[in-house]
């Protein structure tokens, strides 16, 4: 009995240390905005973001970081490395945060126009995909999640029918019409507000 217990302890011991030894996976977030340079020398993405701020983005040269990237995005975009098009309101896949963010990939949202709102979350309803907020004039604003829609949801990027919210929660949305209805291209959930 005690030999059993001492190789069970060594046996939890090595998958402790090797877990140790495993690195952290970088997770992914979206953020959208218009493309205001690509300098292909310095490896940099400058993309003026829906919050109104300059976000400079460096392209991701280390191929081996981990990723946690939803698989359908990170399908249907561009690695950031190859986005070449300097014209255009896209989403931005990235890691890190502050003035020190790399970029993974990019999605072109197609040519619009587009709408940006923010506002509280008054309905959701995950069978239809829609859901509805109260934006900062105290206008009820509906919106259809469509396949190709995009979410951050704190947790990091994912497709858009994944994407699940409460009553209440504080969003921002870039809306595009489809086919003459509201439909979210890109929806934001904003932390701490």
């Amino acid at each position: 009995m005690p030999s059993r217990m001492f190789n069970a302890c060594l046996l939890a011991i090595c998958f402790s240390s090797a877990s140790i030894a495993v690195p952290a996976q970088e997770v992914v977030h979206a953020l959208s905005g218009t493309i205001s340079a690509v300098n292909p020398a310095d490896k940099t993405i400058t993309v003026t973001t829906d919050d109104g701020s300059d976000g400079t983005f460096k392209d991701m040269t280390d191929t081996k970081t981990r990723l946690e990237f939803d698989k359908g995005l990170r399908a249907g975009s561009t690695p950031a490395a190859a986005f070449k098009d300097t014209q255009g309101r896209v989403v931005i896949f990235y890691f890190g945060e502050g003035e020190i963010r790399t970029a993974v990939a990019l999605r072109d949202l197609g040519p619009g126009p587009f709408n940006v709102a923010t506002g509280s979350i008054v309905s959701f309803d995950k069978r239809v995909h829609s859901f509805s907020i109260k934006d900062t004039d105290g206008t009820t604003q509906s919106f259809k999640i469509a396949p190709s829609s995009i979410a951050d949801v704190g947790s990091g990027a994912t497709e858009g029918l994944k994407f699940e919210a409460a009553k209440g929660d504080q969003v921002r949305v870039v809306s595009s019409s489809v086919n003459g209805t509201p439909t979210a291209m890109f929806v934001v959930v904003l932390a701490g507000q």
